[in-house]
């Protein structure tokens, strides 16, 4: 799949997302090497430590249908004029399963750049570190 395509995908998830608190839709696609796409929204809650981003959304249906390894690429679409990069907590639990993943931040226009999870999450804490 196309970056192009796979930005357009994470463009249209975002008509999913459940922010009726910031506002804010966010949509996301996950590539693996084998050509499946998982996708994800975010997910505002009242109680807000149980919001959910869309990359987590996206990553925990890979975990769950079985996939853990072999994530190649991360679009992550916001509904701002900045592009969107994961937060921390979305940062830290990417890195527990493809610490050289790349992401690819877009903005509202479908503009987007793009870096390693490495360079975002710069000695990063995985199962590596346990060892």
């Amino acid at each position: 799949m196309t970056d192009e395509k796979l930005v357009a995908k994470a463009i249209e998830m975002r008509k999913f997302s459940y922010a009726p608190y910031s506002q804010f839709a966010v949509g996301a696609t996950l590539l693996c090497e084998d050509g499946t796409v998982f996708t994800g929204c975010n997910v505002e809650n009242a109680a807000y430590g149980s919001t959910i981003c869309a990359e987590r959304t996206a990553l925990v249906k890979a975990v769950s249908e079985g996939c853990t390894t072999g994530w190649v690429t991360l679009a992550i679409a916001g509904s701002g004029e900045d592009f969107c990069w994961p937060c921390g907590a979305c940062r830290q639990m990417l890195y527990e399963f493809a610490p050289k993943l790349r992401v690819l931040a877009v903005n509202q226009h479908g503009q987007f750049q793009q870096a390693s999870l490495s360079q975002l999450l710069p000695m990063g804490f995985g199962p590596a570190s346990l060892e």
